[in-house]
């Protein structure tokens, strides 16, 4: 009898005050991609249609936005962490 694996996201398993931890962890990583990769897999978690409406955001642009081929606004990072109860803060 074979094991049967199936794969597994682990954004799935985040709860809502996980985000901002997953978040900055993605953001410390040397490589800016990783960054981005990670608020995409959160959005697409959360809902791109609801932090769509949210953020006043076009749904088809957070989908091109996130689709590993563009590099998202700044303007649509911080709506989107904004409207996921994110706080970016800079310290020394």
């Amino acid at each position: 009898m074979a094991l049967k694996l199936t794969p597994m996201n682990p954004v799935e398993m985040l709860q809502d005050n996980e985000i901002a931890e997953f978040l900055t962890e993605a953001y410390l990583d040397d490589d800016p991609a990783v960054f981005i990769i990670a608020l995409g897999d959160v959005v697409k978690h959360k809902g791109v249609t609801e932090l769509a409406r949210q953020t006043g955001l076009n749904r088809e642009s957070l989908y091109k936005a996130f689709n590993g081929k563009a590099q998202p606004r700044w303007d649509t990072v911080h709506r989107l962490l904004k409207a996921l109860g994110v706080r970016l803060t800079i310290a020394a």
